[in-house]
């Protein structure tokens, strides 16, 4: 969520509340609102000068130094700010960052870090320290006050607590593997098959490359990433499969010494390649959330760049991306400009293929930006794709259309034959029969390692996920038969 939208929809709570509440209460709730629904000026907020009202006196500084309003001087050290004329003052870096006007909220006051604002105290509200304990000293008096004030600041509070909570179950279900530590204790080296067995080779050659993104600093694959990689390398013996990884080194250096690099080195037509991300927004309109993103915490900051990233890379480039927890089961050739269904009303990511510089994918990445929203899951990723489907087709649902103006969207059976909610299904035994059933159709199947990561099988089992293993990843289903 942009900082602009958290502190219109807290205006627009105080607003409310403050009604209710009396007189005196108001400066500081909107004080306590923005601590505590910002989680601590200093850490969110610290890049941002002042918001005022035309009548406060609160004075932005010019690049100089200058006071643009009233009689009140910049503070010493501050720094420089731009402004939109009896709105705002903004850092530079950050008002270039933007690049546009932020909403207006008339009669609105928020007191930022280096700014003076005599309405609220006859003092600079400078964010220190010193000064932390004012949002919580205020706190404990709206607790002593009126009823209404105590069931406000109490509804405060648990909408507080409840976002930190959410927060961290995300952390903690999106941490690593159980087993991730298992990895380090494996041989660094595993002997090649010379050669190596090549796949089918593919009635339609595949137009481009395939690529692997993990945007993450681990340089370590998991099974399922080296599953993911080496079924798809098997699938398209004639096409280069690219797995970027921004924790390796420039062109050029070795690459570190892991099982899965090993593995992965045994196909010709693997190539593991450094992920400069600076290099890849650059030139995209995605250089500039990019650029500011470095400096701020968001809770799916890491998915979030991996949504950008893909969108960045085959507008750049063109050809097929994939997640790394995909086993693909048959040539990918013959699609382009698709994208994959994972409902009848959500489009997914996981899969992309589109011809270099595409429109659509502009579109998304314009909407990436303009839509931006990091606080809420999957914002940027499944609908932002479902959001640009739509208002590229016009249409109000995805029922309506599954192909137009040379964009496709695939069943649901193409990708993601088991939904998300069913996920645990990759680890109950099936039959043949019951195999080949659920994968007619499909071209490659998503594991959805976000919800089943670090829960074991058997490699030797019937299980679902296990018979996928050996079927199309031999070598490593051979690793993990003999390592875990």
């Amino acid at each position: 969520m942009s900082l602009w939208t958290d502190l219109s929809a807290a205006e627009g709570l105080e607003k409310r509340l403050s009604a209710r509440l009396t007189p005196g209460a108001g400066p500081h709730l909107r004080t306590t609102l923005l601590t505590w629904l910002g989680g601590g000026c200093p850490f969110l907020l610290s890049r941002w000068t002042c918001r005022y009202r035309e009548d406060t006196g609160c004075a932005p500084t010019s690049e100089s130094g200058r006071s643009l309003r009233g009689p009140w001087a910049a503070q010493d050290g501050q720094v420089p700010a731009v402004t939109w004329p009896g709105f705002s003052a903004l850092h530079l870096p950050t008002a270039r960052a933007l690049g546009s006007q932020p909403p207006r909220v008339p009669g609105s006051q928020v007191c930022l870090p280096g700014c003076w604002c005599p309405s609220l105290a006859d003092q600079p509200v400078l964010w220190s320290g010193e000064t932390m304990s004012r949002p919580l000293d205020r706190l404990l008096r709206l607790l002593w006050g009126s009823p209404r004030q105590r069931i406000c600041t109490l509804f405060l509070i648990s909408f507080k607590f409840t976002c930190f909570v959410s927060i961290m179950l995300y952390w903690h279900a999106g941490g690593e593997p159980r087993d991730q530590g298992h990895l380090y204790n494996l041989p660094v080296d595993i002997p090649c098959p010379t050669p190596v067995p090549p796949g089918p080779r593919n009635s339609t050659p595949l137009a481009g490359n395939i690529f692997f993104l993990e945007t993450s600093d681990r340089t370590n694959p998991s099974f399922l990433f080296m599953c993911s990689v080496e079924s798809a390398a098997r699938a398209h013996p004639e096409a280069r499969v690219a797995v970027l990884m921004k924790g390796l080194h420039g062109r050029g250096a070795p690459l570190p010494r892991h099982l899965g690099i090993s593995l992965l080195g045994c196909f010709p037509n693997v190539e593991m390649l450094p992920l400069d991300l600076d290099a890849l927004f650059r030139g995209t309109p995605l250089a500039a959330w990019h650029a500011a993103a470095q400096w701020r915490w968001e809770p799916y900051l890491l998915p979030v760049t991996s949504d950008a990233a893909r969108l960045a890379l085959l507008w750049k480039f063109g050809g097929i991306y994939l997640d790394t927890d995909f086993i693909v089961l048959r040539s990918l050739g013959n699609l382009s400009n698709a994208l994959g269904m994972q409902s009848r009303h959500v489009l997914n990511g996981a899969f992309l293929a589109f011809e270099r510089q595409h429109e659509f994918l502009a579109l998304c990445m314009r909407d990436f930006v303009a839509q931006y929203n990091g606080w809420v899951w999957g914002h940027q990723g499944p609908q932002l794709l479902t959001r640009v489907f739509k208002k590229w087709c016009s249409t109000r649902s995805l029922a309506q259309s599954h192909s137009c103006h040379g964009v496709t969207t695939l069943p649901r059976q193409a990708f993601y034959p088991v939904p998300w909610q069913s996920w645990k299904k990759y680890f109950e035994d099936v039959s043949p029969e019951e195999l080949a059933r659920l994968l007619n159709g499909t071209y490659a199947v998503h594991v959805w390692n976000k919800k089943s990561q670090g829960t074991h099988f058997e490699a030797t089992s019937q299980a679902l996920l296990a018979q996928l293993h050996a079927r199309y990843c031999p070598m490593t289903h051979a690793a993990m038969t003999l390592y875990l």
